[in-house]
């Protein structure tokens, strides 16, 4: 499982390897000013530590003019890989795309504002290496505003933690090194790169977490708000619902739809019972209403999770995409 990030003969250039040992992975949106620093600052990183790498810049979509300069840069630079979507999809997408173009063993993501120092680069890469399928970065001194950007982490932290079983300071750090064999495990839509450490957590990756540096916005202006929040929220629980139950999903629909199916019938049966032994009018009470809805609703749940289970067998299948994964196999010593 371990990748070696220090081979005998290496150099910093990815025109010397056919494999890099690194594939450095940046969302880029409107961030015309900060990009030749950025792409300064990882090489400058990685070229101290004699390693092979790869850049790789995906312009989400800029309107600055981002995606002209990374073009040039691409063609003055023999590190630097440019990928250019058509239209701004999203940060989400723009990782996807990155992990998609990355050859190396390893894959580090940071944002391209220059928040995220690429001199802690080497560090996470040094942690991964003590066994860890995935190393978050923590902004242990984060140099954000205290109310609109502070705050509303803090607590997004703490409700992904618990809901997630996945304790970490700073889900929102884009500065993570990850094996590559856990990210290609994963589909990212919507807001999900910020819940890639739980989705890997799902797949069995051994996650840790290290303090790194953070720097004030030196260009442009932060492209987050709380804007995201209801967005993050509806993340949040398609991640809760994977973790629970992505193999078994009629464990949840099943046990409401019986439940549901159940206090129909008990409220049904009562009110039978005083119509049948009592003799009283039950055609007006709206208790005989609330029965027949949590019968109508018990059986579309149970009818959902039977939906729900073939949708997941044919996902499961047609990909050949097994429910289980193999850390490793130690094989028996057949020596005489």
């Amino acid at each position: 499982m371990s990748t070696s990030l220090h081979p005998e003969a290496s150099t910093s250039r990815l025109s010397d390897a056919l494999v890099p040992e690194v594939s450095i992975v940046v969302p880029i949106h409107n961030e015309f000013e900060s990009l030749p620093h950025l792409v300064d600052a990882i090489a400058t990183s990685l070229q101290a530590e004699h390693l092979d790498y790869e850049i790789i810049c995906v312009d989400d979509g800029s309107t600055d003019g981002s995606a002209t300069l990374l073009k040039q840069i691409a063609r003055d630079r023999h590190d630097l890989r440019a990928v250019i979507l058509r239209r701004n999809y999203g940060q989400t997408a723009a990782m996807s795309a990155g992990f998609a173009c990355a050859r190396g063993p390893v894959i580090v993501t940071l944002d391209g504002d220059l928040q995220n120092d690429p001199a802690d680069i080497p560090m996470l890469l040094a942690k991964l290496e003590e066994g860890y399928d995935l190393v978050s970065g923590w902004r242990k001194n984060r140099q954000d505003a205290a109310l609109t950007r502070l705050l509303p982490s803090k607590i997004a932290n703490t409700l992904i933690g618990r809901v997630t079983g996945v304790k970490l300071h700073d889900y929102g750090c884009s500065l993570k090194a990850y094996r590559t064999e856990v990210v290609a495990d994963m589909n990212l839509y919507g807001e999900l790169h910020r819940f890639l450490p739980a989705l890997a957590f799902i797949e069995g990756a051994r996650i840790t977490e290290i303090p790194v540096r953070h720097h004030a916005r030196r260009f442009g202006q932060s492209k987050y708000g709380l804007d995201r929040t209801f967005r993050v929220i509806m993340d949040l629980l398609t991640v809760w619902f994977m973790r629970k139950f992505l193999t078994k999903p009629m464990h949840v629909f099943g046990l409401f739809g019986v439940g549901s199916i159940a206090m129909g019938t008990a409220i049904g049966l009562y009110l039978t019972f005083l119509k049948l032994v009592d003799g009283e009018s039950i055609g007006n009470r709206p208790l005989l209403i609330l029965a027949v809805v949590l019968v109508l609703t018990g059986v579309q749940l149970f009818s959902v999770g039977l939906l729900a289970e073939l949708l997941m067998r044919t996902y499961h299948e047609s990909q050949g995409r097994p429910i289980y994964r193999i850390r490793e196999i130690i094989e028996p010593d057949h020596r005489p």
